[in-house]
């Protein structure tokens, strides 16, 4: 179903009574049933039903702001429903009498289609990307694993309704890995998570003395979807789980980690991709926050004295959530100090925060 927004505001307020009425032939002409409902005093609210499916909801607001949405089914006529949108809209710049100082409509939301085309970013906003199809999907134990075709960005992976990755990314995992300012060649490094395999693939290409990736074990069907449908990321490093400088360990990275502190085992590289800085402004409270905290003071533990521990933070706009985060780098057991960088990452929409965290 398409789902139009049109919405005229005008200087002062609008008296419905006089407003209305020279509305009311337009939708008569379209033989649409009216059914007026009780606003308490809030201006005008009324539905009309076209025998066509077609539904339109008008809300006329006292302070000075039409509303008319408009629903109907895909196989509707469209030149029909642009005529009626455009009566509407000049009908009502002659009953305002040129009081009106602005006009919007909005582009049609389609809702119920085959194909899920809007997912929200970070901070809030609706984004409808050009995906054109469902590449693959799964339901594991524990989240909705997607990877959807888009014609600007290639293949998304998309978990749990939160888009990870798409193949136009690689500005994501440059930044993640240090922008291109770090020497990997003959050095220890720590993957933590990274199942789409393209901070993999990238370190591997620097000739590393041992990479380890430890991908949480109910990850492994993310594995299985990239290694097939986002080759463009990972290439064929996620073929096989061991090769020449690499290992990938499909299991729970925190007993991982807890073995490597109890064994001494330090890395110079540690790169944390397994979430984002939590939206949630309360730490204390979000079991989000407290895993967060323990991956990184675990993490910090096995990191060598000269090393550096890389991870993402979340939008740039979500400045308390990114003030909360460094925070808690305060409270770590071994002290630290941090810098980040902003980076814009071409499916997100959005400027992203990345840290390098080193031992003081």
């Amino acid at each position: 179903m398409d789902f139009s927004v049109l919405g005229v505001a005008a200087a002062g307020s609008i008296d419905s009574a006089s407003t209305v009425p020279g509305l009311l032939s337009i939708f008569h002409e379209q033989e649409m049933t009216e059914t007026v409902h009780d606003t308490n005093g809030h201006g005008y609210l009324a539905t009309f039903v076209g025998k066509n499916g077609r539904l339109v909801i008008l809300r006329v607001h006292s302070h000075g702001l039409v509303t008319i949405d408009l629903q109907c089914y895909e196989d509707d006529n469209i030149a029909q429903l642009d005529n009626l949108l455009n009566a509407l809209e000049k009908k009502l710049k002659v009953l305002l009498n040129g009081n009106v100082t602005r006009v919007k409509r909005l582009p049609a939301l389609i809702r119920g289609a085959k194909v899920d085309r809007y997912w929200p970013t970070a901070d809030g906003r609706l984004i409808e990307y050009d995906i054109d199809r469902v590449v693959y999907e799964e339901d594991s134990a524990y989240q909705n694993i997607k990877i959807l075709h888009s014609q600007q960005f290639g293949n998304i992976l998309v978990l749990n309704g939160d888009v990870n990755l798409a193949e136009s990314d690689l500005a994501y995992t440059q930044a993640i890995i240090g922008g291109g300012k770090e020497n990997y060649a003959g050095k220890e490094v720590l993957i933590l998570g990274g199942g789409d395999g393209g901070i993999l693939a990238e370190v591997v290409k620097q000739k590393p003395k041992m990479i380890t990736m430890v991908e949480i074990s109910f990850m492994g069907s993310v594995i299985d979807g990239c290694r097939t449908h986002m080759r463009k990321t990972c290439g064929n490093i996620l073929d096989n789980l061991k090769g020449d400088c690499y290992q990938i360990l499909v299991e729970d990275c925190v007993p991982v980690l807890k073995k490597y502190v109890k064994e001494g085992r330090m890395f110079d590289y540690v790169i944390n991709d397994l979430t984002a800085v939590p939206i949630s402004t309360e730490p204390e409270e979000d079991s989000t926050w407290e895993f967060l905290r323990l991956i990184l003071d675990l993490s910090i533990k096995v990191l060598h004295p000269a090393g550096k521990y890389f991870t993402q933070g979340n939008s740039v706009n979500l400045t308390e959530a990114l003030s909360l985060y460094e925070e808690q780098l305060e409270k770590l057991s071994c002290p630290v100090d941090f810098s980040k960088e902003v980076v814009c990452v071409p499916s997100y929409l959005e400027l992203w925060v990345f840290y390098t965290i080193w031992k003081k």
